[in-house]
């Protein structure tokens, strides 16, 4: 596997899988020109996977003009996505922060991304001050859809799943790109391209129902999707704006009180912002009695219809 890592990150335009096999050490001396190489195709696929575990950017490139050709594909480590930065320096103490922080997040669907962390700091072979803490946090994250996308992204892979959207009787399945994963506002999003639109659209991941499927590799998409999709969920933010009246002294009050952007426009009435309407109203509802929405008027129909559904569920 050091081998192969070599070899792909001394590569500008890639290698295929035959030249691999017959060139790098580990597989060039069990390599048969023209024969059967089975067992060691299997090991290459083995191989590739362990080592995008390990947080190494492998990149597949298809062939101009052949797409799904799998035969041709091309295989490389972008040295500038591999290397640390020249800039970058980290103390001791740093480093035992960054290993508290990766340590933290060993459960839920962030594990494999902190296994990942810890590895890439234990390469750079800083020695580690003793922790400030003598022990980390565990930090949950509940959406499994994270870890099967994360995947996709890392091996350029197209997938499938159930999207439910607010006010949808069933989910509708979606086959897309999957170009990044991004945070916002406590939330994580997927920023993809829908395969039979090419539109480019940011799901929330907490709305992916059932199970995420990759398939087929996916054509590259170059660009910084990350930036592309926060500066779109930042522009929603900024748009979506509510007056909220809040009872004083209240877990309401205090709670929207703090939320970002949230200013108090009168004696007891708030301006907040938001991305998502239906997760907003599932917020204030739950505030029961505490709050009452002043506007817009779909918001105040959203939490009535929800305080409705409850008196309904519980007679």
């Amino acid at each position: 596997m050091f081998s192969l890592v070599l070899a792909l990150v001394a590569t500008e335009s890639g290698l295929t899988k035959a030249e691999i096999l017959s060139s790098v050490r580990g597989y060039a001396q069990r390599y048969t020109p023209g024969g059967d190489n089975a067992n060691l195709e299997r090991q290459f696929e083995r191989d590739k996977d362990d080592i995008r575990e390990l947080g190494v950017p492998l990149e597949t490139i298809e062939p101009l003009g052949e797409p799904g050709d799998n035969h041709n594909l091309r295989y490389r480590i972008p040295k500038g996505a591999y290397d640390l930065p020249e800039d970058v320096r980290f103390t001791g103490e740093e480093i035992a922060l960054l290993n508290l922080a990766a340590m933290a997040w060993r459960e839920g669907s962030l594990n494999a991304e902190s296994r990942r962390a810890i590895v890439k700091l234990r390469a750079l072979g800083i020695a580690a001050d003793e922790p400030v803490l003598g022990y980390a946090p565990r930090l949950r994250l509940r959406d499994p859809a994270f870890e099967p996308l994360t995947q996709a992204i890392d091996r350029r892979q197209l997938v499938r799943f159930g999207y439910l959207k607010p006010g949808e009787p069933r989910a509708r399945e979606r086959e897309v790109i999957p170009l990044a994963l991004v945070q916002y506002d406590g939330r994580w999003h997927l920023a993809a391209e829908e395969l039979a639109t090419g539109d480019e659209k940011t799901f929330l991941l907490r709305r992916i129902v059932g199970k995420v499927t990759a398939g087929k590799a996916a054509p590259e998409r170059p660009g910084d999707h990350k930036a592309r999709a926060l500066a779109e969920l930042e522009a929603i933010w900024e748009a979506g704006v509510a007056e909220i009246e809040v009872r004083a002294g209240s877990d309401a009050a205090v709670r929207l009180a703090h939320r970002r952007g949230t200013e108090e426009t009168a004696p007891g009435i708030l301006r907040v912002h938001f991305v998502d309407l239906a997760i907003l109203a599932d917020e204030l509802a739950a505030f029961g009695p505490e709050v009452l929405v002043v506007s817009p008027p779909a918001l105040r129909e959203a939490v009535i219809a929800r305080l409705r559904q409850t008196v309904a569920d519980h007679g």
